[in-house]
């Protein structure tokens, strides 16, 4: 894809209607637990990589010591940003920081990664699926870092 083709292709993308948001009032950020969801296609070294088309998600847990990597599939995707800092993808020790300074209330353990470049319509069931799994951990403010 040429340079020039971009603004028009993306201009032209078909987007879905989502419907108003809804604008709610909440507890103060230094009461809210936070975690993260990435578009980047992370998982854990050993996990499953994600594939062409995929419409799941990877569980990110903040204890695992294992490395993060990147399995996006995008041809057009740039992973030198990754390389030099995980925290453009996955701002994790960012938030471990706002943590301990109290900024946020805390921090929550596990953490999520879909594959980018996917349709948004064909994720819908697993965003669903995710929405329970953060309110059963008491997740009241997740951070989407599209990617």
């Amino acid at each position: 894809m040429r340079r020039d083709d971009v603004p028009k292709r993306l201009a032209e993308a078909p987007c879905p209607d989502m419907g108003s948001p809804a604008a709610v009032t909440g507890l103060k950020l230094s009461q809210r637990r936070v975690a993260l969801i990435s578009t980047a296609g992370l998982m854990h070294a050993g996990d499953r990589p994600f594939s062409l088309g995929s419409v799941d998600y990877r569980i990110l847990d903040a204890e695992d010591e294992r490395p993060l990597q990147m399995s996006h599939i995008s041809t057009n995707f740039d992973r030198s940003g990754f390389a030099q800092d995980l925290n453009v993808v996955f701002p994790l020790s960012i938030l471990r920081g706002l943590e301990l300074d109290g900024t946020v209330g805390s921090m929550a353990r596990y953490h999520y990664s879909f594959m980018g470049a996917t349709d948004p319509q064909q994720l819908e069931p697993a965003a669903g699926d995710l929405a329970a799994v953060l309110a059963g951990d008491r997740v009241d403010l997740a951070c989407l870092i599209p990617v």
